[in-house]
């Protein structure tokens, strides 16, 4: 397994294909993408970018916002592509990547890599009068917030 960086739409155009509930980030928030391969072939990818919850959105603050697999990744890629994002965030400054997972998964990939269960959050649509938004099944489900707390790197 190999991992290699990834423009924002390559990681996209991943997780379009591949990932189980959720679409396309939006590119306004983007940091960084990186992808696992092997034998050349993508097989993974993750996206980093700034928290979508404004009240979570502070400096040093970063959001996983998809980590996605295809059928023929290795069991262990998830966790690969989430470690190497921490590292990552870290040595750009970071000190604090959050992530989601639904209520009904597991998280197994994410205690993998020293995520900590920080809260539950309850199912609400996205749908405002200020801001319209199609309504999807996946925003009926309760998520589970997960953090990494990062310790400064000295320079």
């Amino acid at each position: 397994m190999k991992i290699v960086p990834l423009t924002l739409r390559e990681a996209n155009d991943f997780v379009e294909q591949h990932h189980r509930h959720s679409a396309r980030t939006s590119n306004d928030g983007g940091k960084f993408a990186i992808g696992i391969e092997i034998d050349g072939e993508l097989v993974g990818a993750a996206i980093v970018g700034r928290p979508v919850a404004r009240m979570l959105q502070r400096p040093g603050a970063a959001e996983l916002l998809r980590c996605c697999v295809s059928p023929a990744a290795p069991r262990n890629a998830c966790s690969r592509l989430e470690a190497r994002c921490k590292r990552i965030w870290q040595q750009m400054g970071g000190t604090r990547l959050l992530t989601y997972t639904l209520a009904r998964e597991s998280g197994a990939s994410l205690r993998a890599t020293g995520a900590v269960r920080e809260a539950t959050v309850d199912a609400e649509s996205w749908n405002r009068p200020s801001r319209r938004r199609a309504a999807r099944s996946i925003e009926a489900e309760d998520k589970v917030r997960w953090a990494w707390t990062l310790p400064e790197i000295p320079a």
